[in-house]
């Protein structure tokens, strides 16, 4: 299945666009790789996904093409969430 697709089907993104607009700006790695929207995911593949200031890290556990709302989150096991530190930028003064 589509990493793209997988992503909507499993609700971890909304929509498809949006999932390969993730992946197309490289926030998407598969088993520490970085990731296309085309990617081939399977069973056991580990997903990490940066989200704004937050990096959730889940391991895919089964495949399905169309599954109802209440079962999406059986497709995958979240194992862990980071929050990165906003990031401020360094003035370097290069008058001494």
């Amino acid at each position: 299945m589509r990493l793209d697709k997988f992503l909507k089907v499993s609700r971890l993104i909304k929509r498809r666009t949006l999932a390969k607009e993730v992946s197309e700006q490289g926030r998407i790695t598969i088993n520490d790789k970085v990731a296309k929207p085309s990617t081939k995911v399977k069973a056991g593949d580990v997903l990490a996904i940066r989200f704004g200031q937050k990096i959730v890290t889940a391991r895919i556990e089964m495949l399905k093409d169309i599954v109802r709302k209440d079962e999406a989150h059986l497709m995958y096991t979240v194992l862990s969430e980071e929050k990165l530190e906003k990031v401020e930028l360094q003035f370097i003064d290069d008058e001494d």
